[in-house]
């Protein structure tokens, strides 16, 4: 852990023409309604951005030199690794470089950050969320394994392992944070705090101002559902 750094391509280099937003098959299934309230920012307050819900497993048929804006950080490492011509760049990093975005206040919340493990050796990432945390009035208190450091919450090891020994590891990566509030920016690490005994913080609802909800939590179920979308998309 802390070793490799990937770079992030540089925001206003990105040609808007070829500029799209994918949000994964876990938020599209999550809140779909969601996906066309980040759009509705972009559009407002990026620039003309295109939707694009090609799955991150298939080819995304886009032009050499798109630009995918992801919030899923396996669809960034996937996008960016498989597939010749295609960049891609975080949606934390393009709302926190957009300059007095209007979000919620949620002053006298306190959390503690889980960061997703394909995002490890994206430190301006880790940064970028966290100043749109406290753009919102939230204080962090952070784990001793975040950003680079950062340890899987579990659901990456599904189906190589039982899903009993997953559970322990949501329970381990959960105890490790110091607050009982956890913010995290992907859709099974929200599942695996809540079982881990956690309160979980979308870092998309926040933006919204909505209600996490863990919802399915039985993680044969829940992947079952993703695998559909996979299939689908």
């Amino acid at each position: 852990m802390g070793g490799i750094r990937i770079p992030s391509i540089e925001i206003y280099n990105i040609d808007k023409k070829k500029c799209y937003f994918n949000p994964g098959c876990a938020l599209s299934i999550y809140k779909p309604e969601s996906v066309h309230k980040i759009m509705d920012i972009l559009n407002k307050h990026f620039g003309s951005v295109e939707l694009h819900n090609i799955c991150c497993r298939n080819n995304p048929r886009l032009a050499h030199g798109s630009v995918i804006i992801n919030n899923c950080a396996g669809c960034d490492r996937r996008f960016r690794s498989l597939y010749d011509g295609i960049q891609t760049i975080s949606l934390w990093e393009v709302l926190d470089s957009i300059e007095n975005l209007s979000l919620p206040n949620h002053n006298g919340l306190t959390v503690s950050v889980h960061d997703p493990c394909s995002f490890r050796p994206k430190p301006q990432v880790h940064s970028a969320v966290r100043n749109i945390l406290m753009k919102m009035g939230i204080e962090i208190i952070d784990s001793k394994f975040s950003g680079t450091k950062s340890i899987c919450c579990g659901d990456n090891f599904y189906p190589q392992l039982k899903i009993e020994t997953i559970t322990e590891l949501q329970k381990k990566r959960a105890a490790q944070m110091p607050c009982q509030n956890v913010a995290v920016y992907c859709v099974s690490c929200i599942k695996s705090m809540f079982i881990g005994g956690k309160t979980p913080y979308y870092l998309i609802d926040l933006i919204i101002n909505q209600e996490t909800e863990p919802r399915e939590t039985r993680i044969d179920v829940y992947h079952e559902a993703l695998n559909q979308y996979i299939d689908e998309h």
